[in-house]
């Protein structure tokens, strides 16, 4: 007797959880980075799609900071299980346990996948002084170079800066990270000539290559992207196994039930394969990743596994 009203309550709790995701009460989609960034571009366009699946409407809040630390250690902390979710990207499941000695949270534990969200393939662009129209072009001027070069990233850890290091172990030649906070005014002083060159994503870059105000040398994903046709891939030009993106995937804290995972996936497959956020994101030159949890927990691993070699090879720190 004592057992079945054990397993009574204990399915009641059960759906009570799987409810909240219909239940009309807003979900909170946590955002590590600032409004107006590609990441909160994607976020929003793909939040609003999602609330017609879940009957229930999606509130971004953007909590940036420490290289989405801020916002993970918010989420992982959170126990309000199935209105809480965040963006969970490259900084956020790959590169952060291996480039701080201290973590609010635990990317492997405390984190639960509910589906890849979208990847932005980084394109190695020059600014006006570099010579090189191609990579056999940029790896001569770059190798002509004395003291070697500098190149500009996002910050510390981003992928544009973790691409750019293995970048140069694939050429062997020596470089230097000028750090900025964020791609804007990374891509400003390469578009000024302070420093020659980056990896920067399509989110961020696309509008000034079309413009003609930065050189794209390559795109370091495996086929051409629809918003630069033009501009072949590194492998096109000799440069094999290096493909590289900034990427994000959607997750929640851990001890969500099952069920509301399930859902909240759903409306994520749901929306992502929808014509309007798929127009959306064409637009900005990212390629949606509809999948289910796991495909998105084994991509996280083998991502992790992958750049936590190059950070711990090249001694990168970021506290």
């Amino acid at each position: 007797m004592k057992t079945r009203r054990i397993l009574t309550a204990l399915a009641l709790c059960i759906a009570a959880f799987t409810a909240t995701a219909q239940d009309g009460k807003p979900i909170e989609w946590v955002v590590g980075y600032a409004a107006g960034g590609g990441s909160d571009v994607v976020a929003r366009a793909t939040a609003e799609a999602m609330t017609k699946g879940l009957g229930a409407p999606i509130i971004v809040s953007n909590k940036p900071g420490a290289a989405t630390n801020i916002a993970a250690e918010y989420t992982a902390r959170s126990k309000d299980y199935g209105h809480i979710m965040m963006t969970a990207d490259f900084a956020t499941l790959a590169a952060n346990p291996a480039l701080f000695s201290k973590l609010g949270y635990n990317a492997e534990k405390d984190l639960t996948p509910v589906g890849l969200l979208a990847r932005f393939p980084l394109v190695l662009v020059v600014g006006p002084q570099v010579p090189a129209k191609n990579y056999k072009e940029f790896l001569a001027w770059v190798k002509a170079q004395p003291n070697g070069v500098n190149y500009a990233s996002a910050g510390v850890g981003s992928p544009h800066h973790l691409a750019t290091e293995l970048l140069r172990e694939k050429m062997g030649t020596p470089m230097t990270h000028v750090a900025y906070r964020g791609a804007a005014p990374a891509i400003a002083d390469v578009l000024g000539g302070q420093v020659p060159f980056m990896l920067v994503d399509t989110a961020s870059g696309n509008q000034f290559v079309l413009a003609g105000k930065l050189k794209a040398i390559g795109v370091a994903s495996a086929q051409r992207i629809a918003t630069l046709p033009d501009v072949p891939t590194l492998a096109e030009q000799g440069l094999t196994d290096f493909e590289a993106y900034a990427w994000q995937g959607l997750s929640v804290p851990t001890g969500t039930p099952a069920e509301t995972v399930a859902k909240l996936n759903k409306a994520l497959v749901e929306a992502l394969n929808s014509t309007v956020v798929k127009a959306r994101f064409q637009a900005l030159g990212v390629e949606g990743l509809p999948g289910t949890p796991a495909q998105m927990a084994s991509y996280t691993k083998t991502e992790r596994e992958r750049w936590g070699r190059l950070v711990r090879d090249n001694n990168i720190k970021a506290d």
